[in-house]
């Protein structure tokens, strides 16, 4: 039997989009896998000039909405809410655990500011793991 592997998922307001969804039921259909996803806490709209560390609720909700999708689909998933900085927050995180490849979920090319950051490419050397990137259409199916 093959061994389990450990899927970093990194994902904010896409975290439950159909796309994303699609990816890891892919992912879990190559061999076993377990997901932990992790929701950067970004601000968003007027709140993000205002209090750039707002974004924790915002968040939280995108977490718990994505989780009890993910279940949905049979896969073993976990969670935490992360650094605001979707780099930072992947570093933090693969530190704290072991990873075998990420997953990288972004808004589409004219919405995505992870996108314009470099942010798939900037985890890949951050981690030096493997990464697939998603892009949504959908922002999130879950609200």
């Amino acid at each position: 039997m093959a061994e389990q592997a450990h899927v970093l998922v990194v994902a904010n307001r896409t975290a439950g989009s159909e796309e994303l969804l699609s990816a890891l039921r892919e992912r879990a259909d190559r061999g076993p896998a377990r997901f932990h996803l992790l929701v950067p806490a970004t601000a968003r709209g007027p709140a993000r000039a205002m209090d750039p560390g707002s974004g924790h609720d915002g968040a939280e909700h995108d977490l718990d909405a994505a989780l009890e999708r993910i279940r949905a689909l049979g896969l073993e998933v976990d969670g935490e809410v992360g650094d605001p900085d979707p780099v930072a927050a992947v570093s933090d995180s693969a530190h704290a655990g072991s990873y075998d490849e990420v997953i990288v979920s972004t808004l589409p090319k004219h919405l995505s500011k992870w996108l314009k950051l470099d942010a798939a490419r900037k985890v890949a050397h951050a981690t030096g793991l493997p990464v697939t990137h998603v892009e949504a259409h959908s922002k999130t199916a879950s609200v």
